[in-house]
């Protein structure tokens, strides 16, 4: 059993009351699966899945925005009125974990990082890079390219892997658990593979080869948090290792992708409303790049390529969401883009795949997925519904252009295959063993109607068989910037938690991204509040709907998701009995006035320049977790800090919880005795990798540990 997860459910435990009569039954023991690392799990009980990292996907480009993200974790006690004596709740308690026990604790493997080149798979065993054949590739049949250890590091892993164009190198990013730096390694392949270089602080990479059949390796550096430098190298007899370009305002940021023909590099230079996209030949890597289209504020774009066409993911124009444009790539500025297919309102492009003859489009409409495969020759467009407990895609690169994988999954069930056939027109689905979670729990979709009107989605799951259930304990997740969506794959202790009788519900507010980029637009600057009132609608309407009660809702957030959370606990405590919070964003108007942090500039688009704009300094202040602590009752609130994160201060955090620690013993002192006043516990753990949701550490801790 995880330690995260024993500490997530011991604090739930403790924080609500009757939660050990939830949790009476045989439950799963797992380690958990991190798409964003596009890792590969074995469910030893139901199937193979695989997640191969070959390239990153166009969705990536936006997903690694330098931000503060987040993950989830650690939730501890809370007030303890009309609770059974702890000796009691300990006994139930012991019983869930001798239960646990008895069940087998490799029911789920976890594999890192893993791509297929030629007829092998490269990817990590131990703490070794290897590679297999494709057809030996879950045998323990492979060789060893090199051995982590002689980088010295804490607990390295893998993070992503590249093979050259002709298999002569492979290269690989390094990280640790504690630390966002990495280290980029380049193997020499052969007879006796050797590391030929390493470069510290690589953030993205990629190979192309020139016209001398030369690999060469473009790399991005990261400094303070800040991609703005693109290096390009050479190996072997004509070693060279030079800078090719330096991005100079400081509120961008420099990301890599090749397109999936291989045909060209594009250096994508981003921040978080605006793009600009350069070519890089495939061909001629030394040529200069080509400019595709200056920047212009606003205009987000990115490049596929397809047989001497560039097909561009842009919200050019009206209305301002994504739609898909073309160009001759020879003619490749703005003027010439001529518009190919527009989505539907509310809806978020999650991704874009190429094939031959096909675009492939990954769609979340009105909170549900499609795919839109579209015809290249004949602009044919067939929109596929895909079923509705599935929650989020997991990509599957792939180079067949017959054929187009992806997963489907939700935070209570394992990834399924399902693969499009271009020949036969028609989507087919992994057979095998049916999850008994299909008929165990359900999915609901509702929606909450905010103070404006405006009606926010959430998705809920309980079990099937659950009677009364106001009775149940809730647990809310939320988050509401950067236009990202609440994350929801596999997360087995989110299973556990169903199982165990409880009601999870995800609100989906605006600052995410979940029904497009307006969605986004209408919940941060100076339009924040609508996340918080959209939150509390989500919560109030929860409970009116019969999900629980305010005595028995916990609510979690990570990072950015904090400041809407640290606000409801001002303005609207009495919704909550707990909250649980990582690395949170809370004192987001002194962070944002610090100009010498790494990620204020990049931000200002996010929370608004409170320095220069005093209308943006007001409206930070309104709400602003840490601004607006007052003398009142709280829920019992765990917070987890890492020592030397840098995007998120440990300084912020330490100062709200000693004022609301503060706050809470004068509304204690007024209130007299009697009252029992909540627990407010700040964590702070050795580190700074505040890294996006299920990081390698904090979704399998290495081995399934007891109790």
């Amino acid at each position: 059993m995880l330690q995260k997860s024993k500490l997530f459910l011991q604090a739930l435990k403790y924080s609500i009351p009757h939660l050990g009569k939830c949790m009476q039954k045989e439950h799963l023991s797992h380690c958990n699966f991190a798409d964003h690392y596009y890792n590969r799990v074995k469910l030893k009980k139901y199937h193979l899945t695989k997640c191969l990292q070959n390239k990153p996907r166009i969705s990536e480009l936006a997903r690694n925005i330098p931000s503060r993200n987040f993950s989830c974790k650690n939730f501890l006690s809370s007030k303890q009125e009309h609770e059974k004596p702890l000796s009691e709740n300990m006994d139930a308690f012991e019983k869930v974990r001798a239960k646990l026990e008895t069940q087998p604790q490799e029911e789920y493997e976890i594999i890192n990082a893993e791509i297929k080149h030629g007829g092998f798979v490269y990817y990590q065993e131990g703490c070794c890079l290897v590679r297999s054949k494709d057809e030996e590739a879950d045998n323990d049949n492979y060789e060893v390219l090199f051995n982590l250890e002689e980088l010295k590091l804490e607990q390295p892993f893998i993070d992503c892997i590249r093979v050259a164009p002709d298999e002569k190198y492979v290269a690989a990013k390094i990280r640790t658990e504690d630390s966002e730096a990495s280290t980029c390694i380049v193997v020499k392949l052969g007879d006796q593979p050797a590391m030929e270089a390493s470069f510290p602080n690589v953030s993205s990479f990629e190979w192309v080869k020139d016209e001398e059949e030369e690999d060469v390796l473009f790399y991005t550096f990261q400094r303070n948090l800040r991609c703005h430098d693109v290096y390009r190298a050479t190996f072997g007899d004509n070693k060279r290792n030079e800078r090719f370009y330096t991005e100079k305002d400081r509120s961008f940021f420099v990301f890599l992708y090749l397109t999936k023909d291989s045909r060209f590099l594009t250096m994508n230079i981003m921040s978080k409303t605006t793009s600009e996209v350069w070519l890089i030949d495939g061909l001629s890597p030394w040529d200069p790049p080509v400019l595709i289209q200056k920047r212009i504020h606003g205009v987000l774009y990115y490049v596929e390529h397809r047989d001497d066409e560039l097909y561009i993911l842009t919200n050019v124009g009206e209305p301002t969401e994504f739609k898909l444009m073309r160009t001759a790539a020879d003619t490749p500025a703005i003027m010439n883009w001529d518009l190919f297919f527009t989505m539907k309102r509310n809806t978020k492009v999650v991704d874009l795949d190429m094939f031959k003859d096909h675009c492939v489009l990954f769609l979340k409409h009105s909170n549900l997925l499609y795919v839109n495969v579209i015809g290249l020759v004949d602009d044919s467009v067939r929109s596929l519904k895909l079923p509705p407990w599935a929650c989020g895609f997991i990509m599957d690169t792939n180079s067949d252009p017959k054929n187009c994988p992806f997963q489907l999954c939700s935070p209570i069930r394992p990834p399924k295959y399902y693969t499009y056939k271009f020949a036969e027109g028609k989507l087919f689905e992994e057979t095998g063993h049916e999850d008994p979670i299909t008929k165990t729990s359900r999915v609901l979709r509702m929606e909450a109607k905010s103070k404006d009107g405006k009606l926010v989605p959430m998705t809920i799951f309980h079990k099937t068989d659950s009677e009364d259930l106001q009775k149940k304990p809730l647990l809310v997740q939320v988050y509401g910037a950067y236009g990202m969506d609440l994350k929801m794959n596999f997360r087995p202790e989110r299973r556990v938690l169903v199982d165990d009788g409880w009601i999870l519900a995800y609100c989906h507010v605006r600052g995410g991204g979940e029904l497009g980029l307006q969605w986004h637009a209408d919940g941060r600057l100076t339009k924040k509040l609508n996340g918080l009132a959209d939150l509390e609608a989500c919560i109030k309407t929860l409970h009116d709907q019969g999900f629980s009660q305010p005595s028995l809702t916990a609510l979690t957030a990570f990072s950015a998701g904090g400041v809407l959370v640290g606000a409801l606990c001002n303005s609207s405590p009495e919704l909550l009995r707990a909250v649980t919070l990582e690395a949170p964003f809370l004192d987001v108007l002194n962070t944002m006035m610090d100009t010498t942090l790494p990620l204020t500039l990049e931000e200002l688009e996010e929370w608004g320049n409170p320095s220069s704009d005093e209308k943006h300094k007001n409206y930070i202040k309104r709400y602003c977790p840490y601004q607006n602590i007052k003398p009142q009752h709280y829920p019992s609130i765990h917070i987890t800090a890492y020592e030397n994160d840098e995007r998120v201060p440990l300084k912020g955090i330490v100062n709200y919880t000693e004022k609301l620690k503060e706050a809470i013993a004068e509304h204690a002192k007024d209130t007299g005795e009697g009252y029992q006043a909540p627990n407010i516990i700040l964590d702070i753990q050795p580190g700074g990798n505040h890294v996006i949701e299920d990081s390698h550490k904090k979704v399998c801790c290495q081995a399934p540990l007891r109790w």
